[in-house]
């Protein structure tokens, strides 16, 4: 798929890969085998009909193509953008053994696109109308999917937004380069249309607890996200010019720094920036400082490019784009200048020792190696831990030690009626487990109900 030029996308916030034209998408699609058992549909948390779509897509019936995906999947056009194909459906894919598996995200991509542009969207359509109501805490993927789901059951569904705006995740965590904006609002109106109603500024644990909640909804599915941000605990971290990945990218796409004058949103960034950490949030700080101004800037990471969680196609765009990457690389402290603003980065290199829990090489700190590296900003970019209020508000709530809601293989909680999914129970992980937390859930309630 085109991309836009290095030179142009990087003097501003438009998105980079520029989509498939009709002619390549029809071409990729005819690609596809239709194999009689298909993996790539196991390999899909959401269990999109893959080869269903791409039959109706190699003939050029896209309206039945986009239906066919909307029957398990909601939000299409975030999918196709931000959801990790290459090691889910498209790694199952058979062609993949030998060449280049089909381009199953891209294509998803291109039937949500066709629709929005030829105004062509689904009539949503759901079950019989139910008389049993049911809340949904937090309108991320999690929460925007178990209740779109419902919603087509004919349950009555209420999203309580703690923001005052929807989205979750998709819209204060990811830049509009990779996600534009418009896009979420088009998926949340297709939400909305299957009949959910969202509230916004309801910050559940304060406005109502969940056990109030359980008193008007027959159920409650709690998807709040991760909202907590993680530091590495060591000297200088609070000094001035260091960030959160979190606070950075909220002030950026949530309250529109990027557009600063217009919106009243100052964001101080230096010249000289480092990015701690190596997954999807560390790319997008990174190529979002080179968007705002930095002349240089690094990301520090503790193993090597190997090891990094982040999509390689995002690592990829943002080698492209200048990014400096100082791998087996640990920061131990900051130092600041007069004023307090961080200065520099105290850092030591590391090594490669034998393998951690995660099955990746543990990095191992090589003695008498440290060196500074001058920066101006720094931005932690290591994870987030579930918002902790409900959790905190909800004392029969089981948790993990880390802050994570415990709940079964079918999303539910230790409270009879409460299910939960998403960022809260896994920590900070993908758009597409959150929302396969979602369906899993939508479906367990569907089942409690029914009974």
């Amino acid at each position: 798929m085109g991309e836009r030029s290095v030179v142009e996308r990087i003097t501003d916030f438009q998105e980079v890969p520029l989509g498939y034209t009709l002619e390549e998408a029809i071409s990729e699609a005819k690609r596809c085998i239709q194999c009689k058992n298909p993996q790539c549909v196991k390999g899909c948390p959401v269990e999109i009909d893959i080869p269903g779509f791409l039959k109706y897509l190699a003939l050029g019936n896209f309206e039945s193509a986009i239906k066919k995906i909307k029957e398990t999947n909601s939000l299409p056009a975030v999918c196709g953008r931000v959801c990790p194909q290459e090691e889910q459906c498209e790694l199952k894919c058979v062609l993949g053994v030998k060449g280049e598996p089909v381009g199953i995200g891209n294509l998803e991509r291109f039937l949500a696109d066709w629709e929005r542009a030829e105004n062509r969207k689904q009539k949503a359509e759901s079950g019989e109308k139910k008389k049993d109501k049911i809340a949904v805490v937090g309108s991320g993927p999690a929460g925007l999917t178990c209740a779109g789901d419902l919603a087509r059951l004919g349950y009555q569904i209420t999203v309580f937004e703690s923001l005052h705006v929807t989205g979750g995740v998709l819209t204060y965590g990811i830049p509009e380069f990779r996600l534009p904006k418009k896009i979420v609002e088009m998926e949340i109106d297709y939400i909305k249309s299957l009949g959910v109603e969202i509230k916004t500024d309801m910050l559940i644990g304060n406005v109502y607890t969940i056990e109030e909640l359980l008193k008007e909804y027959k159920a409650v599915f709690i998807g709040s996200g991760a909202g907590l941000p993680k530091f590495m605990d060591i000297p200088g971290e609070n000094f001035d010019g260091v960030y959160s990945a979190n606070e950075y990218l909220f002030r950026v796409n949530m309250m529109k720094a990027w557009k600063f004058p217009e919106y009243l949103t100052p964001i101080k960034i230096g010249k000289k920036v480092a990015v701690v950490g190596g997954g999807n949030v560390a790319m997008d700080a990174a190529r979002v400082s080179l968007r705002l101004g930095a002349e240089e800037v690094c990301i520090i990471y503790r193993r090597t490019k190997n090891e990094m969680p982040a999509r390689k196609e995002e690592v990829h765009r943002a080698e492209e784009e200048g990014i400096i990457f100082k791998n087996l690389t640990l920061p131990i402290a900051y130092h600041a200048d007069e004023k307090g603003w961080v200065k520099d980065a105290k850092c030591i290199q590391m090594e490669l020792g034998e393998p951690d829990s995660s099955g990746r090489r543990r990095p191992v700190p090589i003695e008498g190696s440290n060196f500074k590296i001058p920066v101006e900003t720094v931005i932690v970019a290591i994870g987030n831990s579930p918002n902790p209020l409900i959790p905190h508000r909800t004392p029969n709530l089981k948790t993990e030690r880390w802050g994570g809601v415990i709940i079964t293989n079918e999303g539910a909680t230790s409270i009879s009626g409460v299910f939960a999914g998403g960022d809260i129970v896994r920590g900070a992980a993908t758009v597409i487990s959150a929302m396969g937390d979602g369906k899993r859930a939508a479906k367990a309630i569907h089942k409690m109900l029914s009974a």
